[in-house]
């Protein structure tokens, strides 16, 4: 049976301040903040003249496991059917005519997910 022995010169100060951090689950009052922010930014980014849509605009924060999960939701349905989806996808109406899909959602949001994940990376690269 062999002997492992590890040296190392430095110190793990910036990693053990890290996993401070998350024990004490800072990541979840950032990930907070970067919940309203997006919720102002696809608000403000909704199509639509009654601004009930833009003003049925969420999200949670749900963790699984070692995972957490920042997800955007919206409420507005009409007969079941999410009208964000309605929008982004396209739909017939009822007279044989189509309103075309608006994708207004990917490129109003795009830029604050580069930024959460710019500043995840920082926190775990200090």
């Amino acid at each position: 049976m062999g002997l492992i022995k590890v040296k190392h010169k430095g110190s793990f100060n910036k990693t053990e301040q890290f996993f401070n951090r998350a024990l004490r689950r800072d990541y979840l009052n950032i990930l907070a903040q970067y919940g309203r922010e997006g919720v102002q930014i696809l608000s403000d980014a909704t199509p639509g003249d009654s601004g009930k849509t833009a003003s049925c605009w969420n999200f949670e924060i749900e963790q699984n496991g070692g995972n957490v999960i920042l997800a955007f939701t919206n409420s507005n349905e009409n007969q079941g059917v999410n009208i964000v989806k309605l929008i982004i996808y396209g739909h017939g109406l009822w007279n044989g005519g189509y309103v075309e899909g608006n994708d207004f959602v990917t490129p109003a949001i795009q830029p604050l997910l580069s930024d959460l994940a710019n500043r995840a990376w920082r926190e775990v690269t200090k």
